[in-house]
């Protein structure tokens, strides 16, 4: 556990940049109030029964909504009113007490001067509930007061008092970041101290049931979490009270809070109208879950042999269980797809359709490999421990996996061959006749015409009978193979019980027909035979033993 208590600085260093952004946007969503069409537009065509409806907002502030139709949409009116209100209000040789209301036809005509900001409609009324007249003087005396908000937020004496508060508040923050800083590095200097002591002796008192160092990990993630919390609603309090100040970044301001709240609100609102499907997925694995454990219960007592199935190998039971366990899973998420929090939005099937394509792109060789793992375990071609040629290659089957089979050579090589590879060739299974002694080992020799033929099958037999470890019964056989140009060609053939030893076997099989055919002074036959030598070419029995050979003490016979 590290000792550092120095916490994570993120904030305060990055501040006025935050700060910058912060004016940035301001000053982009403000582009909302840019001047849209000339002052001396005539007025609009009546305003049809509509239910759309946008708000004039100057400075940030809103003043009123106002309606709009399908050929003139009501974002746009509210643009051009916002526009000539911005206009007059930029204009200091014009007073806000030069707003007139006169009546037409269509409704009440709010002037300045000889300009027309805007018409109220039998339409606008409606939304208010109050004669348009009415509404109109109402109009009149908002449109006043933000034209006087207008002016004065941008004198020099307001914005000098302004820049003084946003110095004081940034001070502030300033010193509640330092402060919080040496509040964090006190607290961890205690968790340090006393706490870290005191959970060391937790983790002794519980049996190391408690991890110390992950209760230790847990508080220091609550500490940051606080903290990080703690700097993030400061800092959006500064914001948001530094950005009201001024009028141009009043707009970024109001909808600062709502950046924060809405996804907030939006997720609350989701997760309520996904709590009965939610209600339904944690039932449906509860049930699946005990679904499984059942299944496998049953699949164990099939594997230990309690309950036997005809015709059905204990070695199947798992894997069994295992494709059991896949179709039920497949099932239950099925029935569990139209159920799961977003499944019916496009963006979910486009991502679900997306993912598909991989995997049926990228896995092709993986499933046929799985497909070829449990073929070969229905067909019983092998076992783990069994001695196995599968191509060029022959060893121990180590591991039998769904995509893959480990193999162990005699030379202690591990071989790792894909499932699919070993399906499409053949597999020599050396371990299944020898664990019932029907394996039989061979070894070919050729001897010459002159030598009796019973002579050669009883050496042969002789030798297989001073080897130790091949099977008396069934009794050892011999075969000839084959009558050459010059030579008779011998076959012992010889039962083993242990496919492993097969090596150390051949091997002493080996050396007990070439001793036994030394004895008998019988020559065995080279393949380039050219003619008979002077003297056959047999070793001598006191020769068997030649330096560094080392004799033993008693040679079985």
């Amino acid at each position: 556990m590290s000792g550092n208590t120095t916490p994570r600085r993120w904030g305060a260093l990055n501040f006025p940049a935050w700060v910058f952004v912060g004016v940035l946007m301001a000053a982009v969503c403000g582009s909302v109030t840019a001047h849209a069409a000339d002052a001396g537009a005539t007025t609009p065509p009546p305003i049809a029964d509509s239910t759309l409806e946008a708000p004039v907002v100057v400075d940030g502030v809103e003043l009123f909504t106002v309606r709009g139709v399908q050929a003139y949409p009501a974002a746009k009116r509210a643009a051009q009113i916002e526009s000539r209100i911005e206009a007059f209000a930029a204009n200091p040789a014009l007073s806000s007490k030069a707003l007139t209301v006169s009546e037409v036809a269509d409704g009440s005509q709010i002037m300045a001067g000889n300009q027309m900001l805007l018409t109220v409609f039998e339409a606008d009324a409606q939304l208010e509930q109050v004669p348009h007249p009415v509404l109109a003087r109402i109009y009149v005396k908002r449109i006043g007061e933000a034209i006087e908000t207008y002016r004065r937020d941008r004198t020099r004496e307001y914005l000098l008092r302004s820049a003084g508060r946003v110095l004081v508040a940034t001070v502030a923050l300033l010193a509640f970041i330092g402060l919080g800083k040496r509040a964090v590095r006190r607290i961890d200097s205690e968790l340090d101290g006393r706490v870290k002591a005191q959970l060391t002796g937790l983790e002794e008192r519980s049996m190391r049931i408690v991890s110390a160092s992950h209760v230790w990990i847990a508080l220091r993630g609550v500490r940051r979490v606080i903290w990080t919390l703690a700097t993030l609603f400061a800092v959006v309090f500064y914001l948001d009270y530094v950005l009201h100040l001024f009028p141009w970044t009043r707009l970024f301001a109001s909808r600062l809070w709502a950046l924060l709240i809405d996804p907030l609100r939006a997720m609350g609102d989701s997760l309520l109208a996904a709590i009965p499907g939610l209600a339904f997925l944690v039932i449906l694995a509860i049930v699946t879950r005990y679904l499984l454990k059942t299944i496998r219960l049953f699949f164990m007592a099939l594997a230990e042999g309690a309950t036997p199935l005809a015709h059905f190998e204990r070695d199947w039971a798992w894997p069994t269980y295992r494709l059991v366990r896949f179709f039920v899973i497949a099932f239950a998420l099925v029935v569990a797809y139209p159920y799961i929090p977003g499944s019916q939005s496009d963006a979910f099937k486009g991502i679900s359709l997306f993912l598909g394509v991989i995997v049926s792109l990228g896995s092709s060789s993986v499933i046929g490999n799985i497909i070829a793992g449990y073929t070969m375990i229905y067909r019983r071609a092998f076992r783990v421990g069994d001695r196995v040629k599968i191509e060029e290659h022959v060893g121990d089957i180590t591991e039998s996996r769904l995509l893959v089979t480990h193999l162990r050579t005699p030379k202690n090589e591990e071989i790792v061959i894909p499932n699919s590879v070993i399906l499409n060739n053949s597999v020599v299974n050396y371990s299944t006749l020898a664990r019932k002694g029907q394996l039989i080992l061979h070894a070919t020799v050729g001897i010459g015409y002159e030598t009796p033929w019973r002579q050669v099958e009883a050496m042969l037999l002789q030798a297989a009978d001073r080897t130790d470890g091949l099977l008396k019964e069934p009794k050892p056989f011999v075969l000839q193979k084959q009558l050459g140009s010059f030579d008779v060609t011998y076959e012992i053939n010889v039962y083993c019980g242990d496919a492993q030893a097969m090596n150390r076997l051949y091997t002493q099989l080996h050396r007990n027909i070439l001793d036994q055919f030394n004895e008998y002074g019988v020559q065995i036959m080279t393949p380039a035979y050219e003619g008979d030598p002077e003297q056959p070419k047999v070793v001598p029995r006191e020769q068997w033993h030649a330096a560094p050979a080392a004799a033993p003490e008693a040679t079985p016979r």
